[in-house]
């Protein structure tokens, strides 16, 4: 249909039924990007697994599994400091994640991360 429409949500699960392709962005700046069905198949990003281990899962059993809470302290989105915003918050950071720039790199035909960690 040549549509294009951008749509803004923290609300992964339904991203999924509506994109082809996802960008994740962590206060202002993208983390990943990648197919629809490549992110939900093979998600890198630290922060790309927290929005999608959020998703609620209808059922009984779910109930009692233990959900990952991201701790750490949430960077200024008026001052971000330097390297990537969403180390502070990132279990899997280095020294390096926090003094550099942190450019998309593929890590699969298609599929972008920010990550050098991307454990």
């Amino acid at each position: 249909m040549g549509l294009t429409y951008l749509f803004i949500t923290h609300d992964l699960s339904v991203v999924k039924h509506i994109s082809d392709e996802i960008m994740v962005m962590y206060l202002g700046k993208c983390v990943e990007k990648a197919p629809a069905e490549e992110i939900f198949r093979n998600p890198v990003h630290p922060y790309t697994k927290a929005l999608l281990a959020a998703i609620p899962i209808p059922s009984i059993e779910s109930c009692h599994k233990r959900r990952t809470l991201l701790q750490g302290e949430v960077t200024s989105p008026i001052n971000p400091k330097l390297g990537c915003r969403f180390a502070a918050r990132c279990p899997l950071a280095k020294e390096s994640c926090r003094t550099g720039e942190m450019p998309l790199v593929e890590v699969s035909p298609g599929h972008f991360s920010a990550c050098p960690v991307q454990g």
